[in-house]
């Protein structure tokens, strides 16, 4: 499981992360991870954007698989994560790894020192 699988981002999500992202001064990795997401990214008008692909505003639900537990949540900007009780921020490491997946996907994250390993079970726009 050490290949990323594609992921899929509207134009929209792409213009408002990297408006963020260029906001952050100093050295990240998690920043440094969602760049490059974003640059391996396959990008679609939002109108194209396939149902089961997670963008900003998606409700997903997705498995750690490390500890089996299901969580729900919604993928937000961190500016966001207030108006939500269950949202997940995508500079989260959790967040940006359901960036663009589709239903099923399963990916590997490097997270504190060790991999982050999540299954995507599902996903609707609001």
């Amino acid at each position: 499981m050490n290949t990323l699988p594609p992921i899929t981002v509207s134009t929209v999500d792409c213009d408002r992360l990297f408006a963020l992202l260029d906001t952050f001064k100093g050295d990240s990795d998690q920043i440094d991870f969602l760049y490059r997401e974003l640059e391996r990214a396959h990008i679609l008008e939002p109108q194209a954007m396939p149902a089961d692909v997670v963008s900003l505003g998606s409700r997903v639900r997705f498995r750690n698989e490390a500890s089996g537990k299901e969580h729900e949540r919604v993928l937000t900007l961190p500016h966001d994560t207030g108006r939500n009780a269950d949202a997940i921020s995508v500079l989260t490491p959790a967040g940006a790894a359901l960036l663009g997946l589709r239903v099923g996907d399963h990916i590997q994250w490097p997270h504190q020192g060790h991999s982050l390993r999540l299954q995507l079970l599902a996903t609707h726009r609001a």
